[in-house]
């Protein structure tokens, strides 16, 4: 094993577990039901993440936070009020609703289009910007987060039911 390497002198030693021989890996899918409402809105998961983590008995590994749509993101970010209404107005920004877009003209589109197609081109564009998942590592059955990190569900589209999937990696609590 390489020597610990320091980062702006602070020791970065890892942290090394040998699973034992036998110890099964643990995989846990979770889905998570939310009502978002109208983007871009921002909402904070991390406890209800912890809570599924804390539910499972995985004690080292990692979880996927994976959204299942197009038009709602991951990430992870600070939860601060104002960062947070900095970050929709730059998405706003970024891809505005009142622009046109190829997307949204249903005279010329059609592919995947349903009866009550909404016009929302800019909530993909603003999408590609963002993630459809984050993978955090577990460490004794914490989350890894840095100190103001929050692990956040971004509408950028109309009020919807959304589905958030957690995959769980790892293995559980051994002496």
């Amino acid at each position: 094993m390489a020597a610990p390497r320091s980062a702006g002198g602070v020791a970065a030693a890892p942290i090394v577990r040998q699973v034992p021989n036998g110890q099964p890996f643990t995989f846990v899918q979770h889905h998570l039901e939310y009502q978002t409402e109208a983007g871009p809105w921002f909402l904070d998961i991390t406890d209800d993440v912890r809570q599924v983590i804390n539910s499972c008995g995985v004690h080292w590994g990692q979880v996927t936070v994976f959204s299942n749509h197009t038009t709602a993101a991951i990430r992870l970010q600070e939860n601060e009020p104002l960062l947070i209404e900095d970050l929709k107005d730059h998405l706003l920004r970024l891809a505005p609703p009142d622009q046109y877009y190829r997307h949204n003209d249903f005279d010329i589109r059609t592919v995947n289009m349903h009866p009550n197609e909404p016009k929302n081109g800019h909530s993909h564009l603003q999408h590609v910007l963002l993630s459809t998942s984050e993978t955090i590592p577990l460490i004794e059955g914490d989350l890894q987060l840095g100190q103001f990190q929050s692990v956040f569900l971004v509408e950028l589209d109309g009020a919807r039911p959304r589905r958030v999937t957690l995959n769980i990696l790892g293995v559980p609590r051994y002496e």
